[in-house]
């Protein structure tokens, strides 16, 4: 079975050398790529390839990375490809990754595309709790996560819900707490909101701003052991060599930063650190495996190496990079404002046009009473002019009957008969007669009133509807000569978020109520001790920042 191993071994070997060519696949925290490389490439060869196709210019963070037997290793620039212990079946898989971390970000990190590549892996180190955080941090990330992603809040827009298929936590913070997905949503989006002005790179930046504060960003960590076999970790990072417990990633119980370490160097498995000060002991510790104590020395020169360049001047490259990126940076500048200016612009004639539009409405419901008013009106007079032409004809009729029954008693008084009988019959009838014509002139008369009153009502009828047209005649004539009212003017920049400690502090005293205190971790639990205590990654390393001015490390090391 051995041999047929090695024969297989053998003939991918010989087939390799006689194609000439070989196949890789880099996958950067985005994309996957593929390229045909030439079998006499170097390792610089490659990483340059895949640094032009990404357009990325400051390749001294990363690396190409590979597994090998479990272990971590990291294509070497100077050595052959296939001399390398990579992989050996087609395409062989190496991963884009920042292989060093900025001590300040936003100080270093130059290009858009450098700055983006660090966000996506720090997000996820965060995420997959490869770097404790703490809850309040963890939702503060993630609204500028949301915000890196989905541009301004806007409420018409991001409705509840729509981070539901969003990983913005880490599930041991979701565990740690009572709360409901709804209620982490909101908590996220309250923050998110906040950021309202500023665009997708400038939220990565405050992203990386905020977890390179974290206790464990950027640190390499590599389990150890002591002369007196004490099981330990070393970190190594941007500021130097730090020793930990193994069960507290987060607090070191010493360091050494670079500038007071003179050599560092390997014998087998032995690792041995001398510090700058002949009078501190020399630190020497035992990793598991030969392979561990050359990542660790890998490690150890190129964080050197970008710690010594920081504290020089930059180079001609690097400067001519920061002037590119500053250009860039005041043209997205002018640019941004005036897409702010058409949007303001565009927002008021927005606001302009639904003034109008509701005017225009306001307007349309007055025209239309009006003309309800005036219909009313119209029918109004019509009525009471038809009711006046009736009253009057009663009343001439009234007065013509009167007119008779006057004549009538004239004649009965001038043919009176003599006689007594007929006398007093005529009386009779004189005094019926008289009856009968004060009962007419009263009756006129009072026809005549209610004529008289009905020609009024008349007149005010005419009156109110000549109101009526007049009071539609202004409606319209407002209507075309009104102008649009003053809008106010669109507020273009909201406040500024408070002090991110205070934002923390506020975050947590929200969530605090609702944590299941038996859930928290032992790193969990380490945080929230060094909170207590005011110890803080800042303040752990105030020895080292206060002689960062007086580099003068000395790196010697053996193959």
């Amino acid at each position: 079975m051995a041999s047929v191993l090695a024969g297989k071994m053998g003939l991918n070997s010989l087939l390799r050398k006689q194609s000439r060519n070989f196949n890789v696949r880099i996958c950067t925290m985005e994309s996957d790529m593929e390229f045909s490389c030439e079998v006499k490439w170097k390792g610089k060869d490659l990483f340059d390839l895949v640094c032009r196709t990404l357009g990325l210019r400051e390749t001294w963070f990363f690396g190409l990375r590979y597994n090998i037997k479990d272990t971590v290793a990291w294509l070497k620039m100077d050595k052959k490809v296939l001399d390398q212990e990579v992989p050996k079946e087609e395409p062989i898989t190496f991963n884009f990754l920042a292989k060093f971390y900025p001590e300040n970000a936003e100080e270093e990190l130059v290009q858009d595309i450098t700055q983006h590549l660090f966000f996506l892996q720090v997000k996820k180190k965060i995420l997959e709790e490869e770097v404790h955080c703490p809850p309040e941090a963890s939702v503060l990330l993630a609204s500028y996560a949301v915000h890196a992603k989905y541009g301004d809040y806007d409420s018409s827009v991001h409705k509840p819900g729509f981070l539901a298929q969003e990983e913005l936590l880490p599930k041991r913070v979701i565990n740690l707490y009572q709360m409901t997905a709804e209620m982490w949503e909101e908590r996220i989006t309250a923050c998110y909101a906040e950021h309202r002005g500023r665009t997708r790179d400038e939220a990565e930046m405050e992203y990386l701003k905020i977890a390179q504060d974290l206790d464990m960003y950027g640190v390499n960590y590599f389990l150890i052991r002591n002369k007196k076999g004490t099981d330990l970790l070393l970190g190594v990072d941007a500021l130097g060599l730090h020793i930990y417990e193994p069960d507290n990633r987060l607090t070191p119980k010493c360091s050494f930063p670079w500038n007071e370490i003179r050599n560092i160097s390997y014998s087998d498995k032995e690792f041995t650190i001398k510090p700058l000060d002949k009078k501190t002991n020399v630190f020497k510790f035992n990793s598991s495996r030969l392979r561990v104590n050359k990542l660790i020395l890998q490690l150890c020169i190129g964080n050197h190496d970008l710690f010594m360049r920081r504290r020089w001047v930059d180079s001609l490259e690097v400067q001519q990079m920061k002037a590119q990126a500053r250009e860039e940076r005041a043209r997205k500048q002018v640019e941004r404002q005036r897409l702010q200016r058409e949007k303001q612009l565009r927002e008021e004639a927005e606001r302009a046009r639904d003034e109008l539009e509701r005017r225009l409405i306001q307007l349309q419901d007055e025209a239309h009473m009006a003309n309800e008013a005036l219909l009313r009106s119209e029918q109004t007079a019509d009525l009471l002019a038809e009711k006046a032409q009736i009253a009057e004809e009663e009343a001439k009729l009234l007065a013509q009957k009167a007119a008779e029954a006057e004549t009538e008693m004239q004649r009965i008084k001038v043919t009176a008969i003599r006689s007594q009988e007929e006398r007093r019959l005529m009386e009779q009838k004189m005094l019926e007669a008289e009856i009968l014509a004060l009962k007419m002139a009263e009756e006129s008369e009072r026809r005549a009133k209610e004529a008289e009153q009905l020609k009024q009502d008349l007149q005010e009828a005419k009156e109110s509807e000549r109101r009526a047209k007049n009071k539609l005649l202004e409606i319209t004539t407002r209507f075309i000569n009104d102008r649009p009212l003053d809008s106010v003017a669109l507020t273009v920049y909201m406040e500024k978020s408070k002090h991110l400690q205070e934002q923390l502090n506020e975050l947590k005293t929200e969530i605090e109520s609702l944590k299941l205190k038996e859930r928290e971790t032992p790193l969990d639990i380490i945080h929230n001790q060094n909170t207590e205590q005011g110890t803080s990654k800042q303040s752990n390393f105030k020895k080292v920042i206060s002689q960062l001015r007086a580099p003068h490390s000395v790196f010697q090391h053996r193959d």
